[in-house]
């Protein structure tokens, strides 16, 4: 992620009031999508009886889901697609922190005493909350992030899926384990796993509701408290989360929220928690995890990426084109795992660019809370100018600009067009650096073993995509490249939503994983019971020391002879 990262039919989340700034302004059936008069992507046209940002975020739903935010002070946040504000806020100082970790502590300690069977529980009420739900959650994702609707709605697939997981595999994870001991027979060893206490959680904005709930739904199994600082401006998301997952049985203490400037209040989230959990930049991940260290607690950070795809010689270029799309523009390229560098090979390169940029070009624009639109706006201001400064400096330096490439305010403040660049190189900052936008750079290569140097020659290793006819081919290749998370075609789904497995990145994109056993047992403490039976480890039954030591010789040889591990 880049540093500024740090910082159906829908029911409303509560009644409907006049007035406000609307979404998106429609009146009668959607018509066709229009296209601007200077070219472009065209608009998605907004259904009848749209909704505002003031139906869904009235006075009485940010009441209801901010009471619970251990703050001092406001602040605000506001929507994307139109800069208005959403609601007034609670802001939480270094005081205020240290309060909510109070509140946690001992609410933890009746919590880790609750049946494991029990806790995991909560998670499958949980689960079915969240779909019968899913349209508020998916109105106020959308308002807060600006992302389409159908980008909102992975949000509500990746909670789901990891709340049925971590509810129905949750207790075989951390169910006590037995060893085989030094002398088997003799010695009987069990492994258990505590919770560490308190996790401190730094969410960050731009997948709000999954990388917020999603990251905290295993730490809740395995018996841990939550502090919990998700970004201002998709805080209500969060708590919204958090309201569904007390209502499915979670004692809200276990849960706590602070909200605040990111320099302000992560530090304290650091410094007063026995696990960290962050998702951010490279840079702000470096110092959390030196502020962790400083302390000896745990950490995982996924990071930021410079994520490749690599299209084989025998792919199916329509299909592998039509994935390109899906992998680089998803919530307008604002996710850690999405494509930023294209590998094409130079066999097939013209015909796919072709494709892809067709399909790019067509991507429909809108900010409505409704399904039909391809992309939405970006986050905010310093996003916005991150993708301007990319693209206008690899076009100055010579790079062609194939689709996109401008701003469009006449949809929304923050809106910029899906943009393919070819020709990019060196020292073009869009060649290395995370651009984390709607901007994807295409590349040529001869051969597989130049590919995967390429694809390798970056300091981040989060995500890849690897497209071939030949699915042992594909994932030959895939094994080759230094990223966390590798798909055969597919851009980022297949791997991020197979929760049995580990999910997380190498290098410069992060520690730990998310997913899997490792996404919940980082939140535990091992701890070894051996239990000695019979005789010590020690010259025992009159035995001198070098007749144990030849009693033991004989063992360790019978042992190995035995094929015991």
């Amino acid at each position: 992620m880049t540093d500024s990262q740090d910082t159906g039919t829908s029911a409303t989340l509560g009644s409907a009031r006049a007035g406000g700034t609307p979404v998106s302004a429609a009146d009668g059936a959607p018509a066709e999508a229009p296209t601007p008069s200077g070219g472009g992507n065209p608009v998605a046209p907004a259904p009848a009886g749209v909704r505002t940002a003031a139906d869904v975020v009235t006075p009485e739903v940010a009441a209801r889901l901010t009471r619970a935010v251990v703050g001092s002070g406001t602040t605000a946040n506001h929507t994307p697609f139109t800069g208005e504000k959403l609601a007034d806020l609670p802001e939480s100082t270094p005081e205020d922190v240290a309060t909510a970790f109070e509140r946690a502590r001992a609410a933890q300690e009746r919590w880790a005493k609750v049946p494991v069977r029990q806790r995991a529980a909560v998670l499958l009420r949980f689960h079915d909350l969240v779909l019968r739900r899913q349209a508020e959650v998916l109105d106020l994702i959308q308002l807060e992030t600006g992302k389409a609707r159908l980008h909102a709605h992975e949000e509500v697939q990746a909670v789901a899926v990891a709340a049925r997981h971590y509810g129905r595999k949750g207790p075989a994870y951390l169910r006590p384990k037995g060893h085989t001991g030094v002398v088997p027979t003799l010695t009987k060893v069990t492994e258990l796993r505590h919770p560490r206490g308190v996790v401190g959680q730094i969410a960050p904005w731009n997948y709000p509701f999954e990388l917020s709930v999603g990251d905290a739904l295993p730490a809740f199994v395995a018996g841990n408290a939550v502090v919990m600082k998700p970004d201002t401006e998709t805080a209500l998301t969060a708590l919204w989360a958090r309201e569904q997952l007390i209502e499915a049985g979670l004692p809200e203490d276990v849960w706590q929220v602070v909200i605040g400037e990111g320099p302000v209040v992560g530090p304290a989230v650091v410094e007063h928690a026995d696990y960290v959990s962050f998702t951010g930049s490279t840079r702000t991940g470096r110092e959390v995890a030196q502020g962790a260290a400083a302390r000896l607690v745990g950490v995982s950070l996924e990071l930021g990426g410079k994520n490749a795809m690599l299209v084989l010689k025998d792919a199916d270029v329509d299909k592998a084109a039509a994935g390109a799309v899906r992998g680089c523009f998803s919530s307008a390229g604002q996710l850690c795992i999405s494509i930023e560098r294209l590998y094409v090979h130079e066999s097939i390169a013209d015909d796919f660019l072709e494709r892809f940029a067709a399909r790019t070009k067509a991507m429909r624009l809108g900010n409505s809370l409704a399904y039909g639109a391809d992309m939405g706006s970006l986050v905010g201001e310093r996003q916005l100018e991150t993708v301007t400064r990319h693209v206008e400096e690899a076009v100055a330096k010579g790079a062609k600009l194939v689709a996109g490439g401008r701003p469009r305010p006449d949809i929304g403040p923050l809106f910029y067009e899906p943009t393919i660049l070819d020709g990019v190189q060196a020292p073009m900052a869009v060649c290395g650096e995370e651009t984390f936008g709607p901007v994807v750079s295409v590349y040529r290569f001869s051969d597989e073993d130049e590919a995967v140097a390429l694809a390798n020659a970056t300091p981040y290793g989060l995500n890849s995509s690897v497209w071939s006819k030949d699915g042992r081919r594909g994932r030959a290749v895939a094994a080759r490249l230094r990223t966390g998370t590798v798909n055969v075609n597919e851009s980022y789904a297949a791997g991020y939503g197979s929760v049995q497995s580990p999910m997380g990145g190498m290098g410069d994109s992060g520690l730990g994983r998310r997913h899997g056993s490792e996404g919940i047992l980082k939140y535990t403490e091992a701890q070894t019971v051996a239990h000695q039976r019979l005789m010590p480890l020690a010259p025992s039954f009159g035995m001198t020391d070098e007749k144990y030591a030849r009693f033991m010789t004989r063992s360790l040889a019978a042992m190995k002879a035995l094929r015991l591990r």
